[in-house]
């Protein structure tokens, strides 16, 4: 392909981007094909010849966007969101046609000077203090994995990389029974073993209590094991709840252990200084981490890990084979030695499009309507006479069920509640996912969406009742 050809095919695309920008709300939210149906289309084998890129789009169209769940759709109200937004795509396009591999400042100084800078951008928009330093990872449970890994190695006295775990003490995790399942998931590649993580029980708003986290570190250490980190969460996924991040921190200064907060989703809430008391403690922290690729209108991927101490990262991760070395040294951040990956993304070229063209004060005001119309909805479900709320509001987050008057048998709750989240998602309008609360089948409803509107979730909740009081009762 020339550059004639390519400019012509890339105006073409532009449009159809536009395009699909203003009309996405015509689609239905989540894909409607059956397993294998859009493989069935695809050949076998690759073709030995090239094809016009006429073909190819005309193929894209009939074949990928029907096998599409539209994540940009306004009435996307399903696990959190993955936000898009103009001017991340348009920094997305710069991104992919530099082709930059960033891994060390040599290799594109531009970009590491860039995410150092937008890194502590975002540590004063969410009122971090000072001393902590930030690099982009691709995802939250990619931060979890590299606080778990620093915290291994502290807590082995940087012996763990050498040695391996076999000759040392067994290394205990903790944390609460609402946290995310990448922490589940990150303990076991990072050797530690499921058999080590602690799942400590919440309070009555879903919090970790910290008279069990203390109970059960004093139980280990009495066992003969050695407590290494501690995962807070800041919004849990299932209910958004907080955990108490002072009192966790005062028990993980007393023994000496590895501090993570894990605020994915509600990290972004911090801008607003009115939220601020959910990282009351954050001195005590070791490691914070959140998504602007989750609730800040930037592209996934691009999840924003802050780190106390830089050294121990690295020193953690840091390989340097002689064709990595540069001459620059110690003058220059090499981010490779900041993450598992060698290589990097230049991701936070789009974090200065949004923040610049939104400016803080829009990001602001977006964010605070989300909260203010999710809290409005639950308001509206708890005065409906045959729905019930199920976990407070938390941010831009809350769960709900129905339950008509006469139906008390759990069984015939939960399963009221499966027909009527399925019925929801069939029908193309709106997206939604489960949960369980206190063991019952719960519908969550989360608002966070780029597009989205008070006019999408007033839309959404009409069509909730009118679909959950079609249902039959006891069938």
């Amino acid at each position: 392909m020339n550059s004639e050809e390519f400019r012509r095919h890339a105006h073409a695309f532009v449009d159809w981007m536009a395009d699909y920008m203003d009309t996405v709300e015509d689609y239905p939210v989540r894909a409607r094909v059956q397993p294998g149906e859009v493989a069935a289309q695809l050949p076998v084998s690759p073709p030995q010849e090239g094809e016009p890129m006429a073909a190819i789009f005309e193929d894209f169209e009939k074949i990928v966007m029907p096998g599409i769940t539209h994540w940009q759709h306004p009435n996307f109200f399903a696990y959190f969101p993955a936000n898009s937004s103009p001017p991340s795509v348009l920094a997305e396009m710069l991104t992919a046609a530099l082709g930059a591999q960033c891994m060390l400042w040599q290799t594109s100084p531009a970009a590491t000077e860039m995410e150092t800078r937008m890194l502590d951008w975002l540590r004063q928009m969410i009122g971090l203090p000072e001393g902590f330093a930030g690099v982009i990872q691709d995802s939250a449970s990619s931060a979890i994995l590299c606080a778990l890994l620093t915290a291994r190695e502290k807590a082995t006295g940087w012996r763990a990389n050498q040695e391996g775990l076999g000759a040392l003490p067994r290394l205990t995790v903790y944390t609460s029974e609402e946290t995310h399942s990448s922490t589940e998931k990150d303990v076991k590649v990072a050797g530690l073993g499921r058999d080590n993580l602690r799942s400590i029980p919440t309070d009555d708003n879903f919090s970790l209590r910290p008279d069990a986290l203390a109970a059960a570190i004093e139980q280990d250490i009495a066992g003969g094991f050695k407590p290494a980190c501690v995962v807070a969460s800041v919004g849990t996924t299932g209910v958004g709840s907080v955990d108490p991040l002072r009192a966790i921190g005062e028990i993980c200064a007393r023994h000496d252990i590895w501090l993570h907060v894990d605020a994915a989703w509600a990290g972004s809430a911090l801008i607003l200084p009115e939220h601020r008391w959910m990282i009351d403690g954050i001195e005590h922290a070791d490691s914070f981490v959140f998504n602007p690729h989750k609730w800040l209108f930037t592209n996934f991927d691009c999840s924003a890990h802050f780190v106390r101490d830089p050294d121990a990262l690295v020193r953690t991760l840091s390989i340097l084979p002689d064709y990595l070395k540069s001459r620059e040294g110690d003058q220059v951040i090499d981010y490779r030695d900041w993450s598992v990956p060698l290589g990097r993304r230049f991701r936070a070229l789009k974090l200065w499009f949004v923040i610049r063209s939104y400016g803080v004060e829009g990001l602001k005001q977006r964010l605070a309507a989300h909260i203010d119309w999710t809290r409005e909805l639950a308001e509206q479900v708890a005065a409906a006479e045959d729905f019930e709320v199920t976990s407070p509001v938390s941010l831009a987050l809350f769960s709900f069920r129905y339950r008509p008057a006469g139906v008390d048998d759990p069984a015939e709750l939960d399963r009221l509640n499966e027909t009527l989240l399925h019925k929801l998602n069939d029908g193309g309008a709106i997206y939604l996912t489960q949960n369980r609360v206190n063991g019952a089948y719960v519908i969550r409803f989360s608002v966070g969406q780029t597009a989205t509107e008070r006019r999408h979730v007033q839309a959404a909740w009409d069509l909730i009742q009118r679909t959950a009081r079609t249902l039959p009762i006891g069938a």
